[in-house]
């Protein structure tokens, strides 16, 4: 397994990491993910410690709780072996302060974090989405606080846009408190929005992106094809209306671009769309799920070898969407971006 910093920060992760949304199953959106109990999470992460795979990631959210509560049973013994991260700010009550970005709402999220993961510290804290209503300084402050603490090791964001996170890492600059260096956000061949803004961003602030639903929400799996459509049982299906857009006949010619390349490799489908985008620069982690263990040692498969530069133009050009304004726009005066980020 190969390690890379987070970020520009000083902590190095695995390349892949696990999450944790198929543990619990604990509503009907999270069962169509999985319903992984304590004793298959103990497996799976035996499984993934034994091939280097050392960071879990989840959130207060995630089947109710029920997801970070199986983690920390899960883990037990081997804490001194792994990472945690972890994330807070969307609903988890029916309080007006059960949610957001607050000082109030943080400081309780962590707490329950921490019991229901019994442990006493998070490696990594990342505020699972956007709050417009709170301060960005009182976000900020909150965080530097749990880190003076010993509550939270790292902070990062996830599905900020780029002007948000910018934002903050310009409050944290100003005040000295500590920067995002994560940004935990959806990346694939099948939804290539990241690369416009949010890339640049990462690569000029020395933020390392973590990846999540890597296959395009289950769809890049090599299991959807013309004439050929999502089975029961599969995430793809049973919560079909949910997760990124995407446009079917690009998802077939992004799949047909994989079957070349798999033909060439002697790679599966799903390793090879991992493997694009463990090859990505900004990229320091992408989150792996898996509900049994021969699916997990597929997927750690995406590790170790490299696509060929032929291979990847091939996926990039059968992936590529006119970009939207102001990139296209930027993107006709290269002269003004000698570094081509």
């Amino acid at each position: 397994m190969n390690f890379k910093r987070l970020g520009k920060s000083g902590l190095r992760v695995p390349e892949l990491s696990f999450g944790t949304a198929t543990f619990g199953g604990g509503n009907d959106f999270f069962k169509a993910w999985g319903s992984t109990d304590a004793g298959g999470a103990s497996r799976l992460i035996d499984v993934c410690l034994d091939h280097g795979v050392s960071m879990f990631d989840t959130a207060d959210v995630y089947s109710d709780g029920l997801a970070e509560q199986i983690l920390g049973e899960a883990i037990k013994g081997k804490r001194h072996r792994l990472l945690i991260s972890t994330k807070v700010t969307f609903p988890t009550g029916q309080g007006p302060n059960d949610y957001g970005s607050s000082r109030q709402h943080i400081i309780e999220a962590v707490d329950n974090s921490l019991r229901r993961l019994q442990v006493e510290h998070i490696d990594l804290l990342q505020l699972h989405g956007q709050d417009y209503n709170t301060p960005v300084e009182e976000t900020l402050s909150t965080l530097d606080q749990l880190v003076r603490d010993g509550k939270v090791r790292y902070i990062g964001a996830s599905n900020f846009s780029g002007w948000h996170l910018m934002k903050s890492l310009a409050v944290s600059d100003r005040y000295g408190y500590p920067r995002h260096v994560a940004h935990q956000l959806y990346y694939s061949l099948l939804n290539r929005d990241y690369e416009w803004e949010l890339a640049p961003l990462a690569e000029d602030q020395g933020v390392g992106a973590v990846v999540w639903s890597p296959l395009g929400w289950g769809k890049l799996t090599g299991k959807i094809r013309r004439g050929q459509p999502a089975k029961p049982g599969t995430r793809a299906h049973d919560i079909a209306g949910t997760g990124p857009h995407f446009e079917e006949e690009r998802l077939f010619r992004i799949v047909e671009a994989l079957d070349v390349v798999a033909g060439q490799t002697g790679k599966s489908i799903p390793q090879i769309a991992l493997n694009w985008l463990l090859g990505k620069k900004t990229v320091s982690n992408v989150i792996i799920g898996a509900r049994d263990e021969k699916q997990l040692i597929e997927n750690i498969g995406a590790t170790g070898w490299s696509l060929t530069p032929e291979q990847n133009a091939l996926l990039e050009q059968a992936s590529d969407v006119p970009p939207a304004y102001p990139v296209w726009h930027q993107r006709g005066f290269a002269i003004l971006n000698e570094r081509g980020a």
